[in-house]
């Protein structure tokens, strides 16, 4: 085998090369068998050349070639045989060449097949893996790998990571690893836990971000910290969520926010320009967290096409559509959405959408359409239209709409269901239209997020993001009066629609804190038991700090055009966070579970 040691790759090969004896390792993509001549296309990571296993030639050309021994083992190859190849590289024909093949000028002609191993029939077709269902890419996923579009964002992954660490330390970060065993802390999700031998009764949690140890390097003195962090959450799968994931962790001392968002934007720059040769806008779009509720329906806009939200509220006092007038006396909100060209939905299509309005809790979906000549000549029909004859011109002119559109319009007694169910429409008609260009990146800083949000639920106020976020300043002596007034120095990256990373300047102050686990309904004693060891730090001369965390699952899968984080994870959980391909989780043996002092209670 050491004479068969790879001397080129299967995506190296040049016309320069012609006439050069070389050995490739890779595995059988394609086999072709021309009566005599046989055609392998070998593959590797690399890439594909074409080998030819032609004994009349190679015995001329390779005189101690033996023709039945190289027949025999070209006619045994099946698709991925791992082999190893000598040939001597030579052009092909200008008529055979393939101009699509960055190797499509050359071919290697065989004068030695060694089978280095054998494969069993394939339960899917490597380039037909994208066509194949969750769980048997996943419970293959070796095999799944070997396809040209995960090795392709697998490697985009691994170059986005590297651009990553060579910009922050670049800037003077550090990258400092921070604790896998940690102490339980609520924040946001369901902790993992893992017993402990050595204490019976007790847990680590595994962290689902590093937060407090971030937050703790700042108190010891180093102002420049990020890790590639991995961080897990007990929480149901989506398309971009998995039990565990991976985060560019971020933090600072003494800075702003708009430090904070002045180096993610030269980051997000590097990181384009360095991957895809893609250059960003220097600095990034803002839009506080009430103007994205009232343009767009929500803090995750997808700025890639318009179709902003507007507000019906000025019209319905003409009009005599009473739900719309109940809603204002109320204090909700009445808003529209115009849909261009939308006037020739059915009312099936039409019925669709105001079915996925009530998912976001909307009781109904009034609509109209536009129609007659342009400007003031236009009318409207059908829906809700008889209520506004008098003043159908003005809501036309008002809403910018023309002939031939569509106009749904969502009132609710609470204006934030108001704005985030038409908003959800928004985002459906967008993604059913196709109105975003796929190969744009448009992102958009949402900022002055609510500190508190309450929880109809357990009737009372919790933290919007973490408990550590920073108050403005203008909010601090309102703070107990009216929580659900006081804006926090938080912030969110949205790329596309997808929030892609959430940050905030942090409470350094233990004074402060106390206020704010007060107000989040945790007494003192369980604020020391749980957090102690990080609010006991604020006491020896914390500095101020803040930071931010870029998803690089997220990221990764909004750079490659895809929609989940499972296409860019090399060994993925499935949608029910299981993982077919090694049966994790698992039962264990009882043997460990007594070493860990665990009994299991069946449900």
């Amino acid at each position: 085998m050491e004479t068969m040691k790879r001397t080129a790759t299967c995506g190296e090969l040049r016309a320069d090369r012609a006439g050069q004896t070389v050995v490739l390792n890779g595995w059988v993509h394609r086999k072709r068998d021309h009566g005599g001549i046989t055609f392998i296309n070998l593959r590797d990571r690399y890439g594909v050349t074409q080998v030819v296993v032609d004994t009349k030639t190679s015995a001329v050309t390779a005189p101690d070639v033996t023709a039945p021994d190289l027949d025999a083992v070209a006619a045994e190859l099946r698709n991925e045989y791992c082999i190893a190849v000598e040939g001597i590289v030579r052009l092909r024909p200008e008529e055979m060449a393939n101009p699509s093949m960055p190797t499509g000028a050359v071919e290697a002609l065989a004068t030695k097949i060694v089978i280095l191993n054998r494969s069993e029939p394939l339960p899917f077709q490597i380039d037909e893996t994208i066509n194949a269902g969750e769980d048997l890419r996943l419970t293959y996923r070796y095999l799944d790998m070997r396809s040209e579009h995960m090795q392709r964002r697998i490697k985009l992954r691994s170059d986005v990571t590297f651009a990553a660490r060579e910009f922050m330390i670049s800037q003077g970060f550090y990258e400092i690893e921070t604790p896998t065993f940690i102490k339980p802390t609520p924040e946001g999700a369901r902790d993992y836990l893992v017993p402990s031998r050595l204490y019976a009764g007790k847990f680590y949690a595994l962290p689902q971000s590093p937060q407090l140890y971030k937050q703790l390097l700042m108190a010891g003195g180093f102002d420049k910290y990020f890790q590639i962090a991995r961080c897990y959450r007990d929480e149901d799968s989506r398309g971009d969520r998995q039990p565990e994931f991976t985060q560019i962790d971020i933090e600072m001392s003494f800075v702003s926010r708009d430090d904070i968002l002045s180096i993610t934007e030269r980051l997000m720059g590097h990181i384009f320009m360095k991957t895809l040769a893609i250059a960003l806008p220097e600095r990034f779009k803002r839009l506080t967290w009430e103007e994205a509720q009232e343009k767009y329906g929500g803090d995750k806009p997808d700025l890639r096409f318009g179709m902003e939200l507007r507000d019906f509220a000025p019209y319905v006092e003409a009009g005599g559509f009473q739900a719309f007038k109940d809603a204002l006396a109320k204090g909700g909100g009445v808003k529209a959405l115009v849909a261009r060209g939308g006037a020739d939905y059915s009312r099936k299509r039409i019925e669709e959408l105001e079915a996925h309005a009530k998912i976001y809790k909307a009781k109904g979906m009034a609509w109209m359409k536009v129609a007659g000549n342009a400007g003031r000549g236009a009318t409207l029909e059908g829906g809700v239209a008889k209520f506004f004859t008098a003043n159908a011109g003005d809501i036309i002119t008002g809403l910018d709409a023309a002939a031939g559109d569509l106009i749904l319009v969502v009132a609710d007694e609470k204006r934030n269901i108001a704005n985030t169910a038409l908003g959800a429409v928004r985002a459906k008609l967008g993604k059913d239209l196709r109105l975003a260009d796929p190969r744009a990146f448009e992102f958009v800083w949402i900022v002055d997020f609510p500190l508190f949000e309450f929880n109809e639920e357990t009737n009372r106020w919790e933290a919007a993001h973490h408990l550590f976020s920073h108050p403005q300043e203008q909010y601090h002596d309102i703070l107990e009066r009216d929580p659900g007034a006081v804006r926090g120095d938080l912030y969110d990256l949205v790329l596309n629609g997808c929030e892609l990373a959430s940050g905030s300047i942090r409470v350094h102050n233990p004074e402060l804190q106390k206020r704010i686990f007060s107000i989040a309904g945790i007494p003192p004693e369980e604020a020391e038991r749980k957090f102690g060891f990080l609010t006991n730090a604020f006491k020896y001369g914390a500095p101020p700090h803040g930071g931010i965390a870029p998803g690089l699952d997220r990221l990764v899968m909004l750079m490659a055009g895809e929609t989940s984080i499972k296409e860019v994870i090399a060994f993925p959980k499935n949608s029910f966070a299981a993982s077919p391909m090694d049966d994790c989780p698992c039962e264990v043996e009882q043997k460990q579970l007594d070493e860990l002092h665990v009994i299991v209670r069946a449900p």
